[in-house]
């Protein structure tokens, strides 16, 4: 029987590694890799952009909500959720109910290097500069992030899959919750 959960979740802000990590970290434990957001842009055949340019947040949130309601109850997979979904309770509620929850910790500084030039982040498109707007962000979800965390990776340093395979050894530890500090 495996030591891994059935269903890992991935939660942290954009350019946090929820992606990068979470391909590599199915892959190291033969897990399907769901992507909310660009699950999002499959089913609707437009980018995420455009839903919010024609939706606002609101109406992304609410597909974002369908979304995560229905992958969150698949099995055997690693799911990367939006840097937002935290915000709402049902996601939060899905998460914590239905599977492990992973939380991808960046400092503003490395999330702005990683999305600096990214114009695929739509609450990125203001007139304030990435880092300043990040760090707004990052207040706002850092302590639902913390809260609904049961391990704790820090990206800054290290490669994709040094850090997907860090995952794996924290979770084939036998005490929980885990806390990984850094």
């Amino acid at each position: 029987m495996s030591l891994h959960p059935s269903r890992i979740f991935l939660i942290g802000p954009m350019g946090a590694g929820k992606s990068a990590i979470g391909r590599e970290l199915a892959q190291l434990l033969k897990r399907d890799f769901l992507d909310a957001d660009r699950e999002i842009e499959h089913r609707t055949g437009v980018d995420i952009p455009l839903i919010f340019e024609k939706e606002g947040e609101a109406g992304f949130r609410r597909r974002e909500r369908e979304i995560i309601a229905e992958l969150s109850q698949r099995d055997n997979i690693v799911l990367a959720t939006g840097g937002g979904a935290v915000l709402d309770a049902a996601h939060r509620e899905h998460l914590a109910d239905r599977g492990f929850v992973v939380y991808l910790k960046a400092s503003p500084e490395a999330l702005s290097d990683r999305t600096g030039h990214n114009q695929n982040r739509p609450l990125l498109a203001t007139d304030k500069d990435h880092e300043t707007r990040l760090r707004e962000l990052y207040a706002i979800r850092k302590p639902y992030y913390e809260a609904l965390a049961q391990l704790t990776i820090a990206t800054d340093h290290g490669h994709v899959r040094a850090l997907a395979r860090q995952i794996v050894r924290e979770l084939e530890q036998p005490a929980a919750p885990i806390q990984h500090a850094g």
